[in-house]
């Protein structure tokens, strides 16, 4: 994920390239967040997304992640239509609190397309490790495990599990290296996605993620995502 950072007034909700520091005249300084939004839905059309009301990212493609929005703290009314024809795909209300980075996913297949908010955590691991977690988003696939080797990173992963369980949006750390991931069928050693030679470089954070179908063809085969949240420009 780009670490592009804008800053989105919490009235006319207008968006400007800037530094994450928001002036103010007080000498108490209000809190802020942010947020990101993810296209992971892969029948979808591009999309534009607005938050109360103003431009988010237009023209917003399967596969691409915006950098974050840094806002204030309250609830957002997170809109995504379709670009092409402008028909009205996503209308949810999000609550991002104070202090707090999230990612918006837009999810499943487009006929029951919806915006889940994840929440992300920036604490940067030290140079020999990284900061990982694994989301489910792939709307008609099994329950997985992801392995390295024999060793079992991710167990049992279900669709959109996060959204019922917070634990599992979780980072976990491991050591910085050259991994041969296979995605399996939960409890198998029957293989659905191999990920050979993924390189995840000492002191970043990452969110890998099952997006696609199973069975899909194109750009809507089954494959994975990766979010660097602590990537600059």
């Amino acid at each position: 994920m780009k670490r592009s950072i804008f800053v989105i007034a919490a009235s006319a909700l207008v968006l400007v390239v800037s530094s994450c520091k928001i002036n103010n005249s007080n000498t108490t300084t209000p809190p802020v967040s942010s947020f990101a939004v993810v296209h992971a839905s892969p029948d979808a059309p591009n999309l534009n997304v607005y938050a109360n009301g103003g431009v988010v990212v237009q023209n917003f493609a399967y596969g691409s992640d915006t950098g974050y929005y840094v806002v204030q703290p309250g609830i957002y009314n997170i809109q995504m239509v379709s670009a092409a024809t402008s028909a009205a795909l996503v209308n949810q209300d999000v609550t991002i609190e104070p202090n707090k980075a999230y990612s918006i996913f837009a999810i499943d297949s487009l006929s029951k397309i919806k915006a889940v908010a994840v929440e992300d955590n920036f604490t940067v691991p030290s140079s020999d490790s990284v900061r990982i977690r694994f989301l489910h988003f792939s709307p008609n696939a099994p329950a997985v495990d992801i392995l390295n080797g024999s060793t079992i990173l991710f167990s049992n992963r279900n669709f959109n599990d996060q959204q019922t369980n917070a634990a599992l949006a979780q980072f976990t750390t491991i050591a910085a290296g050259t991994y041969n991931l296979e995605v399996n069928l939960a409890g198998s050693s029957t293989s659905v996605l191999s990920l050979p030679n993924t390189v995840l470089q000492g002191g970043k954070v990452y969110t890998i993620y099952a997006k696609g179908f199973a069975g899909g063809l194109g750009t809507q085969a089954l494959g994975v995502g990766t979010i660097i949240h602590n990537e600059s420009n």
